[in-house]
């Protein structure tokens, strides 16, 4: 494993993500963690529409006691291609499982894009790490509209891809895959980018001891990531066949926290954007060592043990939240 960053100083990240059950624990995990400093939460059509995801990810907020903290949707659609979701594993809210509370917190009016660029060019450079954990359209657009955020970003650090299989194809991974155009500009850029991708999360099973470690805890914000499991449970195992399911999304963040939970390696990367069986596929060569100035690198290995210590630590300094109004939904799928 890597030596594990031993500066004090929390780490600043803007988290843009599409929720979705782990989103929403990546979500609890910068939250709760002494080790980041959340600037902003960005949304993007993936799992569900953009409306859904935002509203998600506003529950989250509202279930965490998140204030100060600004939340603005993105992209409603990929750059190019027909919009994808994942209703076989989210469901129809994108966030099936736990009721949801009426939301405490509403979103900024600015679009996504720009709060992303704001966000950065008001921080010095080599500050802000960026964590996408859906579709990263609003990366790409981001970029496009003004490019001198790409060297003031510390870096790039994504859930997404992988380098042996997919699981939105044979060889693509979703969040890549519904929108590769975006994922191939973020790649191609000259900031450092790491890949935590399907071999990496695949290792991140919340199992029945993890389940159990998170219903020990007894607040409300534990409660709801142990409903969020449950429903996982039963979504992985229909659709994919996994006895215990993969929380893909907090394995970014926990990288972010302690790089020593997850082993790296640097290798090139590319997104394929022409196969008819290979679109999306984060192409990764391994053939030789990369070169001294490769920016990208590909997460290999987890500290499983060690990854969960930090959600749960985290679910512990949230620690318990007043509830809010009545639940608006309870959605079974």
């Amino acid at each position: 494993m890597a030596e594990a960053n031993p500066s004090s100083t929390p780490r600043k990240i803007i988290l843009d993500c599409d929720p979705g059950h782990g989103d929403a624990v990546a979500l609890l995990l910068a939250h709760g963690s002494e080790r980041i400093e959340l600037l902003a939460v960005t949304t993007v059509a993936g799992n569900q529409s953009l409306e859904r995801v935002s509203a998600n990810a506003l529950a989250v907020g509202t279930v965490a006691g998140i204030t100060g903290v600004p939340f603005a949707a993105g992209c409603a659609r990929p750059l190019v291609r027909t919009m994808e979701t994942a209703d076989d594993i989210h469901g129809q809210s994108g966030m099936d499982g736990p009721a949801q509370p009426e939301p405490t917190i509403t979103l900024d009016g600015r679009h996504a894009v720009d709060l992303l660029i704001e966000t950065i060019m008001d921080h010095e450079p080599g500050e802000i790490t960026l964590v996408p954990t859906g579709a990263m359209t609003n990366i790409a657009l981001a970029v496009r509209k003004e490019p001198r955020i790409v060297p003031r970003v510390r870096e790039v650090v994504l859930m997404g891809g992988g380098y042996h299989t997919g699981n939105w194809s044979a060889v693509a991974e979703f969040n890549i895959r519904i929108d590769p155009e975006a994922a191939h500009i973020v790649f191609n850029e000259s900031w450092p980018v790491v890949m935590v991708g399907l071999d990496l999360t695949h290792q991140a099973l919340a199992t029945d001891e993890v389940v159990a470690r998170i219903g020990a805890i007894g607040t409300l914000p534990a409660r709801f990531v142990g409903e969020l499991m449950e429903f996982l449970r039963t979504a992985y195992r229909q659709a994919q066949g996994f006895d215990a399911p993969p929380v893909h999304d907090p394995c970014a963040v926990a990288y972010v926290i302690d790089p020593s939970v997850v082993r790296t390696v640097k290798a090139p990367v590319d997104i394929e954007l022409q196969g008819g069986l290979t679109l999306g596929m984060t192409v990764t060569d391994f053939r030789t060592p990369a070169a001294a100035d490769c920016h990208t690198s590909v997460a290999v290995e987890l500290d499983h043990r060690r990854f969960w210590d930090l959600v749960i630590q985290a679910l512990e300094n949230i620690g318990e939240v007043e509830p809010a109004e009545t639940p608006s939904r309870a959605c079974a799928r």
